[in-house]
């Protein structure tokens, strides 16, 4: 057997940079965020030092990020730390050795690090992909220390100098390709530090060599989720909502969340308003890393029925390179999208406590989003099942047992009345109400999926809709005769597949009715909304005509019908009652409105 052989794998510079200018990143535009990063650490670690009284410092902490186009240059320069010859030959001149990790563990300890970004040591060659040759030009904190100059071409070529530098801190200059010219451009530039470096934690500067600039950030080191809420006002947070996602219209409202050992996180997500009920519906949660700018719309750290939701997180304890499998698997991603879901709960609970009408100004807004997340989280309807509200025809908001309690001793018990279209099912809102009984509002896109799993619940609430078949509500004791005439005349003037059922209604004022089968509309209603499925029909609703026997109009009918002579009346008569159930019930055809109108017209001239 041969003698067995260790060591360390190499990596030869000509291999590893092109693999750098096109893998490092999916998006080029971070390399900005990356030495951005790498700044804003030389300066945390240096107010560490001068915290600890191991260096002192007496100017204002900056960064500032320089283009100069006739140069083709973009530098970005800092008054932190700083780096001898020898930390460029150890943490630049070797790949992926973190100098970030070595200051957490010399002057941090193991819980430490707390501010500095960079973990990981390879940011820094992500000037790369967009750069032929880098070079530094720095000056270390420490007393009598030289300064450095360094050198690289992406061929992994590099060469070391004295340097000339004399204030402390580091400079990265990128002598920027042809190729990649639009990074010398700079309104393109000033997008870039405003998604990536918007928020972090050393005010930076951007100029450009012969323009004259207003010397003021373009970030703030300071953003409103670090802040203690005690400190800030409603306008506060409307005001960073505005500025953050460019919507003049206020959030319905917001959640300043402060989650601590073992999850460790902040932030402020928002419920904003939409514009109308076609608007999408796709919210927009940005992720941070120690006030990076991780990526946009991270739908895993948030409930996916709360996909609404704006605003902004900063994790920590998430990786600042964190890729959509990992989010996807990842246990502490979970515990941060339950414990949002906490949050909410605890919300909207303390909104029904303390100010509920509040709480009810936007329920309207928040209802189908409420309604989504209790079919799909037990948890989050547990939580709220207590404060869900309805409203009703009459613009209150009831929950469940404030509209059994208001309605008792009326209707069927622990059934809940609803209407899906207030206004065109008004005839049918006027009998329940001549009979005391409230009728609630269901006329949302939620709605048919909500009832339904609602009704699946343990003592559950049976939800009936007005127009469907409802004889203990509306129907007297006195039971009606069939009348042959009547019958005949009415089955003669319906389309085919009607039937036509006569009873005593308790109110006499509307003649007829037309009612449908609620468990068949509210199956084709749901099944509609999956579209067209293979081998499931959707089925056809079983519509009956009810003839209201108490009504005038009916007995008068009835009377026309009883005679020969009168037979083409009562047929006109009868199919105007027919029509004017079918507009309390639902949209007319084209051929419908045009019979309709001229009926109308006809019995007006024959009045």
């Amino acid at each position: 057997m041969s003698e067995v052989k260790k060591g360390g794998i190499s990596v030869e510079t000509q291999n590893i940079f092109p693999v750098i200018k096109r893998w490092l990143y999916s998006d080029k535009d971070i390399f900005l965020r990356e030495l951005v990063s790498n700044a804003c650490d030389a300066v945390t670690k240096m107010k560490r030092l001068v915290s600890l009284g191991e260096a002192e410092n007496e100017e204002e902490y900056r960064i500032t990020v320089t283009l100069d186009r006739e140069l083709k240059t973009l530098t970005v320069a800092d008054n932190g730390i700083g780096m001898t010859e020898a930390e460029i030959d150890r943490y630049i001149n070797q790949i992926a050795l973190s100098g970030a990790l070595e200051f957490i563990e010399k002057y941090e300890g193991e819980d430490g690090g707390a501010g500095i970004i960079g973990h990981f040591g390879l940011g820094f060659y992500s000037a790369f992909m967009v750069a032929g040759t880098v070079e530094i030009d720095t000056l270390s904190f420490e007393k009598d220390a030289a300064a450095a100059h360094w050198s690289c071409t992406d061929a992994g070529e590099y060469e070391m100098t004295a340097g000339k530098k004399t204030s402390r801190g580091t400079a990265v200059i990128l002598h920027i390709t042809e190729e990649e010219a639009e990074y010398l451009e700079a309104g393109r530039l000033r997008a870039i530090l405003d998604k990536y470096c918007a928020f972090m934690p050393v005010p930076i500067y951007f100029s450009q060599v012969g323009v004259n600039g207003e010397d003021k950030p373009v970030n703030d080191p300071e953003p409103l989720w670090l802040r203690n809420p005690s400190e800030l006002t409603d306008e506060d947070y409307k005001a960073f909502y505005k500025k953050l996602f460019h919507d003049e219209r206020d959030p319905l409202f917001y959640i300043h969340v402060n989650a601590e050992f073992p999850l460790n996180f902040k932030g402020i997500l928002y419920f904003p308003k939409l514009r109308d009920e076609y608007a999408p519906l796709e919210g927009q949660v940005k992720l941070y890393y120690n006030q990076v700018f991780v990526a946009d719309n991270i739908k895993e750290v948030i409930p996916e029925y709360m996909m609404l939701l704006r605003g902004v997180l900063d994790c920590p304890e998430l990786p600042l390179n964190v890729s959509r499998s990992y989010l996807q698997e990842s246990g502490y991603v979970t515990k941060i999208a339950q414990h949002v879901t906490k949050k909410i709960c605890d919300k909207l609970t303390g909104l029904f406590n303390t100010d509920r009408p509040r709480l009810e100004s936007i329920w309207d807004d928040l209802k189908p989003f409420v309604e989504y997340g209790v079919t799909r989280d037990p948890k989050f309807l547990e939580r709220i099942r207590n404060i869900l509200l309805y409203k009703t025809c009459d613009g209150e908001y009831l929950t469940s047992s404030e509209y059994f309690e208001k309605n008792e001793g009326r209707g069927e018990e622990n059934t809940m009345y609803y209407a899906s279209d207030p206004l065109r099912q008004v005839g049918y809102i006027e009998l329940f109400r001549d009979q005391g009984i409230t009728v609630t509002v269901m006329d949302g896109p939620m709605d048919p999926r909500f009832l339904s799993f609602m009704e699946m619940q343990e003592g559950a609430v049976h939800y009936v809709r007005i127009d469907s078949d409802m004889d203990k509500v509306l129907k007297s004791e006195e039971r009606a005769e069939e009348n042959e005439a009547l019958q005949t005349l009415f089955e003669g003037v319906v389309p085919e597949g009607i039937t036509v059922k006569q009873e005593v209604m308790k109110s006499g004022k509307t003649p007829a009715i037309l009612t449908l089968s609620e468990e068949k509309r509210r199956l084709g209603e749901i099944l509609k909304q999956y579209g067209e499925i293979p081998g499931i029909k959707i089925p056809e609703n079983e519509e009956t005509l009810v003839l209201n026997r108490n009504c005038p109009l009916i007995a008068r009918i009835t009377a026309l019908a009883e005679k020969e002579s009168s037979a083409e009346k009562a047929k006109t008569l009868a199919r105007q009652v027919y029509l004017i159930a079918v507009i309390a019930q639902r949209s007319f055809s084209r051929d419908e409105l045009r019979e309709f109108i001229d009926s109308s017209i006809d019995l007006l001239y024959n009045a």
